[in-house]
C-alpha cells in the first residue's frame, strides 16, 4: 500500500482526523493506495491558505509575465515526468499504459498555451459619448477556484482549470476524484519545483460528502 498526503499551504498533510480511503487497481481487483479522507475542516484550512496566498506573499507581487513564467516551468516539469505519471495513472484508473504514457507531454502545452496567454489578458472598451472622459478596461483576479475534477483524464481536467485560474492571477483548491486521486497528487510534486509560492494550488481528496460540498 502507497500512502499519499493531500496538498495544503504548500505542505503534505494527512486529514485532520485521522481518516483514510483506499484506491483500487482495476486490473487486480487489489487496493494500493491510502489516499486521506478530508474532512470539513480539511477543506477549510484549503480554502484559507489560498486566500491568504491570493492576498499575501510572492503571488499577490507577481505580474502577469511572472505567472507565466511559473506556468511554463510547470509544463516543462509536466512532459519530463510523463511516463512516470502515466505509470501511476494506469494503475490507479485502468487506462492503457499506451496512451498515458505520452499523455502528460500533450497536457503540457496546455500550460505553455496558458503561459503565454498570462500577459495578454485584456478587453474591449466601448466608446463613450461624453467629453473628457477616459475609459478603459481593467481586468482583476476572482480569488480563491474552486475546482472538482472526474476520475477520467485527471491530470488533462485538472490543466484546464489549473491553467486559466493561475495565468489570470487567481489561486486554486482543487479536489481530486476520490476513485483514482493518485495521479493528481503526484502532480502535485511539481507545484513547488516549478517556482509557484505556497497555497496557490491546494489539493484535497475526499468524497462528495464533506468535501466536495463544503468546497462548492
Amino acid at each position: 500500500m502507497k500512502p499519499y498526503k493531500m496538498l495544503i499551504d504548500g505542505a503534505w498533510v494527512e486529514a485532520r482526523d485521522g481518516g483514510t480511503f483506499t484506491s483500487i487497481n482495476p486490473a487486480t481487483g487489489e487496493d494500493w493506495a491510502e489516499i486521506p479522507e478530508a474532512t470539513a475542516d480539511d477543506v477549510d484550512c484549503a480554502v484559507r491558505a489560498a486566500d491568504r496566498a491570493f492576498r499575501e506573499g510572492p503571488w499577490a507581487q507577481m505580474n502577469a509575465t511572472q505567472r507565466g513564467h511559473c506556468l511554463r516551468r510547470l509544463a516543462d516539469l509536466l512532459a519530463a515526468q510523463s511516463e512516470t505519471l502515466g505509470e501511476i495513472e494506469t494503475r490507479d484508473t485502468g487506462k492503457l499504459f499506451a496512451e498515458t504514457r505520452w499523455q502528460a507531454k500533450y497536457i503540457s502545452e496546455f500550460y505553455h498555451f496558458f503561459a503565454g496567454a498570462a500577459d495578454k489578458i485584456h478587453g474591449e472598451t466601448l466608446p463613450i459619448d461624453k467629453p473628457d472622459m477616459f475609459v478603459f478596461t481593467n481586468r482583476e483576479p476572482l480569488g480563491v477556484i474552486a475546482a472538482v475534477v472526474p476520475w477520467n483524464s485527471q491530470l488533462f481536467l485538472a490543466a484546464v482549470k489549473i491553467g486559466p485560474a493561475l495565468a489570470a492571477g487567481n489561486t486554486v483548491v482543487m479536489k481530486a476524484s476520490e476513485h483514482a486521486p493518485a495521479a493528481l497528487l503526484e502532480f502535485g510534486n511539481l507545484i513547488a519545483q516549478a517556482g509557484i509560492p505556497d497555497g496557490v494550488v491546494n489539493i484535497v481528496t475526499g468524497h462528495g460528502d464533506p468535501c466536495g460540498k463544503v468546497l462548492t
